[in-house]
């Protein structure tokens, strides 16, 4: 090695060290800010594998915003395409999209803390620090989360795949053929990616339980969240042990999940295009199955171009609650959105303290729920209006599309293939900006405590 080979040596290993130092101060300052860099270069690099020749099933590569707009909508675990899944991409392109949704799924900071302990067999704090901030966990409890996280996602994809068999091979002959597609079919489902492999979609699996049950138990699980799995995992004999994440996240979640069937089975009751020409039973199983979607997965067995503009508004409820906090679904969560009910109910009671479970809820977290709500509500009302603006289409289907967009949901009324390449680009800000949070990119952009020494005196204005 001469002098300028080894000088040229020397100074990239400078340039390697400050960078490292870089990003372990930004880590140490800015979590959040580290956690939305890396989040986008994750996107980049699956837009980049799109944009392979390979995969796609045509001569031509594909453009680059539909790279881009697949490779998020994989990535936020959204569902939301441009493009026929099944029949525009490739095998090839299937893995980057099941690959995409995968660690989309797992989160950012919880993927970087798993790649650490392989390498190094610990944690480090800079790391437990990250993937708490990520899961929304005790410190603590970030190396029993992580095995929860890939035992339990590769225990619930491995008894998804085999239940959904049955199915594929319904579709397919080549029993190959049915056992990719089912593996793809369990990552879309259990990480509430959206994404349909196959070639005619699941509107023929509308009166199948032996489709529909596995999907909405999969879905279930994988919008309650990991550190929920995690706690009752642990103390399942002894539901009093269980933390009160858990149990409002679980009694919520179940109330909603009733709530939408009953509301879904009466609003579409008498649709001819939908609902019209099932039998009861499968009524039932359809409105089981579109009660669940909504809040995390977006798959659905019927034309949601064709149910009525009220089902619309309804779902557009349940998608912008969402799933639970730490978990794969979107939408504000439903531990915000019952934070709220509790919230109303005690004002409405003239309680001092909003209490539930035995336990009183802080005032921080209070307004943490509110200013959650209002960012999510700000993001969809400013991304409507702007979609609105550029495009002739009604309000009830742009409000459907950004909704589903900001909650990571993947349902559409049909709209989004024949958005212009502006409002696309709309919706892929919204899927990110979903996806990794809005308290998240709020702190990113500024800090988020302050310590005040002066106290300014109080006065109450009038409300209301």
């Amino acid at each position: 090695m001469g002098p300028s080979t080894r000088g040229d040596f020397v100074t990239k290993l400078r340039l390697l060290i400050r960078a490292r130092d870089y990003i372990d101060s930004v880590a140490r300052r800015s979590p959040a800010r580290l956690a939305l860099v890396i989040f986008a270069l994750i996107i980049l690099c699956f837009t980049l594998l799109l944009l392979l020749p390979q995969a796609r099933n045509a001569p031509t590569r594909a453009p680059f915003l539909t790279a881009l707009f697949t490779a998020t909508s994989a990535t936020c675990v959204t569902g939301l395409t441009v493009v026929d899944t099944a029949a525009y991409w490739s095998p090839f392109g299937h893995v980057v999209i099941a690959f995409a949704m995968q660690i989309g799924a797992l989160g950012v900071m919880t993927l970087a803390s798993l790649l650490g302990l392989a390498v190094s067999r610990r944690i480090g704090l800079t790391q437990r620090i990250l993937t708490a901030d990520e899961t929304k966990s005790r410190l603590g409890e970030v190396g029993g989360l992580l095995r929860t996280v890939v035992v339990t996602s590769l225990i619930a994809e491995s008894i998804l795949a085999l239940a959904l068999l049955p199915s594929s091979l319904s579709i397919t002959s080549d029993f190959g053929t049915a056992v990719g597609s089912s593996i793809f079919m369990a990552i879309s489902v259990f990480n509430n990616g959206g994404f349909v492999i196959y070639d005619a979609g699941i509107s023929g699996f509308v009166d199948s339980w032996m489709f529909g049950i596995p999907v909405i138990l999969g879905t279930f699980v994988g919008a309650l969240g990991f550190p929920v799995i995690l706690n009752i995992s642990r103390h399942w004999r002894k539901p009093r042990r269980w933390s009160l994440t858990s149990k409002i996240t679980l009694t919520t979640s179940i109330a909603l999940f009733f709530f939408g069937i009953i509301g879904i089975f009466i609003l579409e009751w008498n649709n001819s295009h939908t609902y019209g020409p099932l039998s009861f039973d499968e009524k039932i199983l359809a409105a089981m199955f579109h009660s669940i979607t909504p809040r995390s997965s977006g798959l659905s067995t019927l034309d949601m171009s064709k149910i009525h503009e009220s089902t619309w508004f309804f779902t557009d409820v349940l998608m912008f609650i969402g799933g639970g906090s730490g978990g794969t679904g979107g939408g504000i969560k439903v531990t915000t959105f019952a934070i709220l009910i509790l919230a109303i109910i005690a004002e409405a009671r003239g309680d001092q303290d909003v209490e539930v479970y035995g336990r009183r809820i802080p005032a921080t977290v209070t307004r943490l729920a509110i200013s959650i709500t209002f960012l999510g509500t700000v993001l969809v009302g400013v991304s409507t209006l702007a979609i609105l603006h550029i495009t002739d289409f009604p309000l009830s289907r742009v409000l459907f599309e950004t909704i589903s967009a900001f909650a990571t949901t993947g349902l559409s009324t049909g709209i989004t293939p024949m958005l212009p390449p502006t409002a696309q680009v709309i919706l892929v800000l919204l899927m990110y900006f979903g996806r990794v949070g809005t308290v998240t990119t709020a702190a990113a952009l500024a800090l988020r405590y302050r310590r005040r020494v002066i106290r300014m005196p109080e006065e109450q204005p009038l409300v209301g």
